[in-house]
């Protein structure tokens, strides 16, 4: 870590310049001779990165950015702030612990954490920034996890594990096995020293895969920030075998949309035709793959077994979008050509055979405007389009 980049006149450069276009900066001549140019483009680059993800570490003083993809790849502090609130008790480690975002806000909730970072430069950086942060209760170590726990031998109430993925794993298929650190096979390891352990995933992995290699998951629970699936975080209790809860969260600007179930439990849907009113779950929910609890639970008609919209005559409170459907077609040409051909709208495909590319280019349908329509199969298997109006 090279403190040099704390230099005022340096920290005065990267303040002036942080709206500036970081490639046009690169073709000025450096006008600091003790640093590399290369190192203050990365800090304006990160610290860019980190005005709406890291507003905290934005608007503190002397905080030193590690390199820009670092950056881009940790916790915001929306979905850290989310997990600070799973966790409770006197002791944490995270064993994985990056730039230290996610253990900025476990400090807020548990008394003592512990910060484990492989790349020492990362773990003197993180270090630097939680004094400038006015951080106590963090400790930073730096080194592998696995020989921190057997030299400090810690008795903690939680493990957190952000594992990531081995450079020789190919294809899309995404196993915790093939992680670093491998999460299922040190397992009983990990449960020596804590009884509860989260582990955060990518929203790639499929949640039956990530049952099929764990034990005692207490909890999955899906996040995700303006609609975004960003992470799935795994809840693992010592001895624990009873069903899995599954939380969906999407964090909005304002408000927080939840909705869980209980995994496995029977539910049973309803199916229906349009009414008047459409709904569309939030992200979450989709990855959550609870689509008959939610018929059941909010008392609404599903379209079709595979489409995923929910449709009912009076309007509810519901986790995702609503819109008001104005009309209801059949996909032909004699009902699509007077009401979308050469058109502005928004296009969404649901259990459809057709893109929403395909769609535009055959009907010649510009993008935006306020109309929605909604390219589905019905519970009667005919290709539907459902014309619709946002509501709020």
């Amino acid at each position: 870590m090279d403190k040099s980049i704390l230099a005022e006149a340096i920290q005065e450069f990267i303040r002036n310049n942080i709206e500036a276009d970081v490639n046009q900066l690169a073709l000025q001549k450096n006008k600091f001779t003790n640093i590399d140019y290369s190192a203050i483009l990365n800090q304006i680059a990160a610290k860019q990165k980190a005005k709406t993800k890291l507003p905290t570490w934005f608007n503190t003083e002397n905080i030193i950015y590690p390199s820009k993809i670092s950056v881009e790849q940790t916790s915001s502090e929306r979905t850290a702030e989310y997990k600070s609130q799973l966790v409770s008790d006197k002791g944490l480690i995270d064993l994985s612990g990056g730039f230290g975002v996610d253990d900025f806000y476990f400090a807020k909730s548990v008394s003592q954490v512990i910060h484990c970072e492989i790349n020492d430069e990362l773990s003197a950086i993180v270090q630097h920034n939680f004094e400038q942060l006015k951080v106590a209760n963090i400790q930073c170590f730096s080194g592998d996890s696995y020989d921190i726990l057997n030299t400090q031998k810690p008795q903690l109430d939680w493990i957190y594990i952000d594992p990531s993925r081995r450079n020789e794993a190919k294809g899309k298929v995404f196993m915790l096995k093939d992680c670093l650190p491998n999460v299922p096979e040190n397992l009983d390891f990990y449960f020596g020293f804590a009884s509860n352990i989260m582990i955060k995933t990518a929203p790639l992995l499929d949640i039956t895969a990530g049952l099929s290699e764990l034990k005692n998951v207490k909890a999955i629970h899906i996040v995700a920030l303006e609609n975004e699936v960003k992470e799935l975080l795994w809840i693992l209790e010592k001895g624990y075998t009873g069903s899995t809860k599954i939380v969906t969260a999407n964090l909005l600007k304002t408000q927080t949309e939840e909705f869980s179930f209980e995994l496995n439990a029977e539910h049973h849907a309803s199916f229906g035709l349009p009414q008047k009113y459409l709904y569309e779950p939030n992200a979450a929910i989709m990855k959550s793959g609870g689509f008959d609890v939610v018929s059941s639970r909010f008392g609404l008609n599903k379209l079709h077994q595979h489409s995923h919209l929910y449709t009912s005559d009076t309007l509810i409170d519901f986790p995702g979008r609503r819109f008001e459907i104005q009309y209801h077609i059949g996909y032909n040409k004699n009902e699509m050509k007077p009401l979308l051909e050469n058109q502005k709208a928004n296009l969404t495909t649901r259990n459809f055979p057709d893109s929403v590319e395909s769609i535009r280019k055959k009907w010649k349908i510009k993008d935006g405007g306020n109309l929605y329509c909604f390219f589905t199969t019905d519970a009667n298997n005919n290709k539907i389009v459902l014309l619709c109006s946002k509501l709020p």
